[in-house]
């Protein structure tokens, strides 16, 4: 008998489409005889969403939801519907139906033949900004090289075992990079290429200043590189002193020394740059370390619908 499958779906003002997936998931796993269970995970959508998928949960016993006191983001709406699925295995999916979904398909049987793990690797990304593409490739670029895992193409559309799913919920810290921390795990993995698909409707919730921010919390969250600017811009500033340092010993005794003043300054202002750079990035780290130690929850459920799921 095949094992139950469970299909989070985070939905961050996705009116109109969260009846559009629903029904695409519905209609494929059904047609596959694969035992399913839909959670769509509202992050404190602002327009109609958890309305959606309230109707969508009452036309379908397959579907519930639960919906977020406020916007706590994708990272957090994906640990939730980890934390309230009850299938053997898990998969995640974007609600705006980019990733496809009769890979899941693939990804189950690759499952029911023993990898625990089951990546949806990206073999294009689809019509992007350009800036976006570029900004994504040195992001994960940054991140391959500070996890020693390769993500340059990879996506949050995969698949977890039940025991992955338990340890990644066992995992306290409150600014998890999910994408990183399933392939960090370690665990039998496989992959499962796809084409990155046009949205059906609506936008693109990512803005730029969005964009800027989920890399540079993720940058931090799983790596200390930027701290390591600190120590480099010290032994780039301590060069440049003692250069500077041998040029002015040297003017001074053979009596070539001149006013200085305009040199003062430039010198002064570059040191004071770096200082500023590395305290910023100092104090970077010590708010994310404030931010833990506060130990606050990842996210508040306002409210669920459908099948009653209590949380692992």
């Amino acid at each position: 008998m095949n094992k139950l499958l469970s299909i989070i779906v985070p939905a961050y003002n996705e009116e109109g489409m969260v009846s559009i997936a629903a029904g695409e998931i519905s209609r494929i796993i059904g047609q596959a005889k694969i035992p399913f269970e839909i959670l769509f995970v509202d992050d404190g959508s602002k327009d109609g969403t958890w309305q959606d998928i309230k109707k969508a949960a009452e036309e379908n016993e397959h579907i519930y939801g639960i919906r977020f006191s406020r916007n706590f983001g994708k990272e957090s709406a994906m640990f939730a519907g980890l934390g309230y699925a009850k299938g053997d295995c898990c998969v995640l999916i974007d609600c705006d139906l980019q990733h496809p979904v009769e890979k899941i398909i693939e990804m189950y049987h690759l499952w029911e033949q023993g990898y625990e793990v089951v990546e949806g690797i990206k073999t294009n990304r689809g019509k992007e900004n350009p800036f976006h593409a570029l900004a994504a490739k040195m992001f994960y670029a940054m991140i391959s090289k500070a996890s020693k895992i390769d993500m340059s193409n990879a996506s949050d559309f995969k698949l977890l075992d039940r025991k992955v799913v338990d340890v990644l919920l066992t995992m306290k810290e409150r600014n998890a990079f999910f994408r990183a921390l399933s392939s960090w795990v370690g665990f039998k993995s496989t992959t499962v290429e796809f084409e990155v698909r046009e949205r059906v409707m609506g936008t693109s919730k990512w803005s730029a200043k969005a964009l800027s921010k989920y890399a540079l919390t993720n940058i931090s969250s799983f790596s200390t590189a930027p701290m390591q600017i600190v120590t480099i811009l010290g032994v780039m500033m301590l060069l440049a002193s003692l250069v500077l340092g041998a040029i002015a010993l040297y003017q001074k005794l053979t009596g070539l020394a001149l006013d200085g003043f305009t040199t003062v300054i430039l010198i002064q202002l570059f040191s004071g740059s770096i200082m500023m750079i590395s305290l910023g990035i100092i104090g970077y780290y010590i708010a994310r370390i404030y931010d833990e130690i506060k130990e606050r929850p990842r996210y508040i459920v306002a409210e669920s619908c459908g099948e009653k799921h209590d949380e692992k």
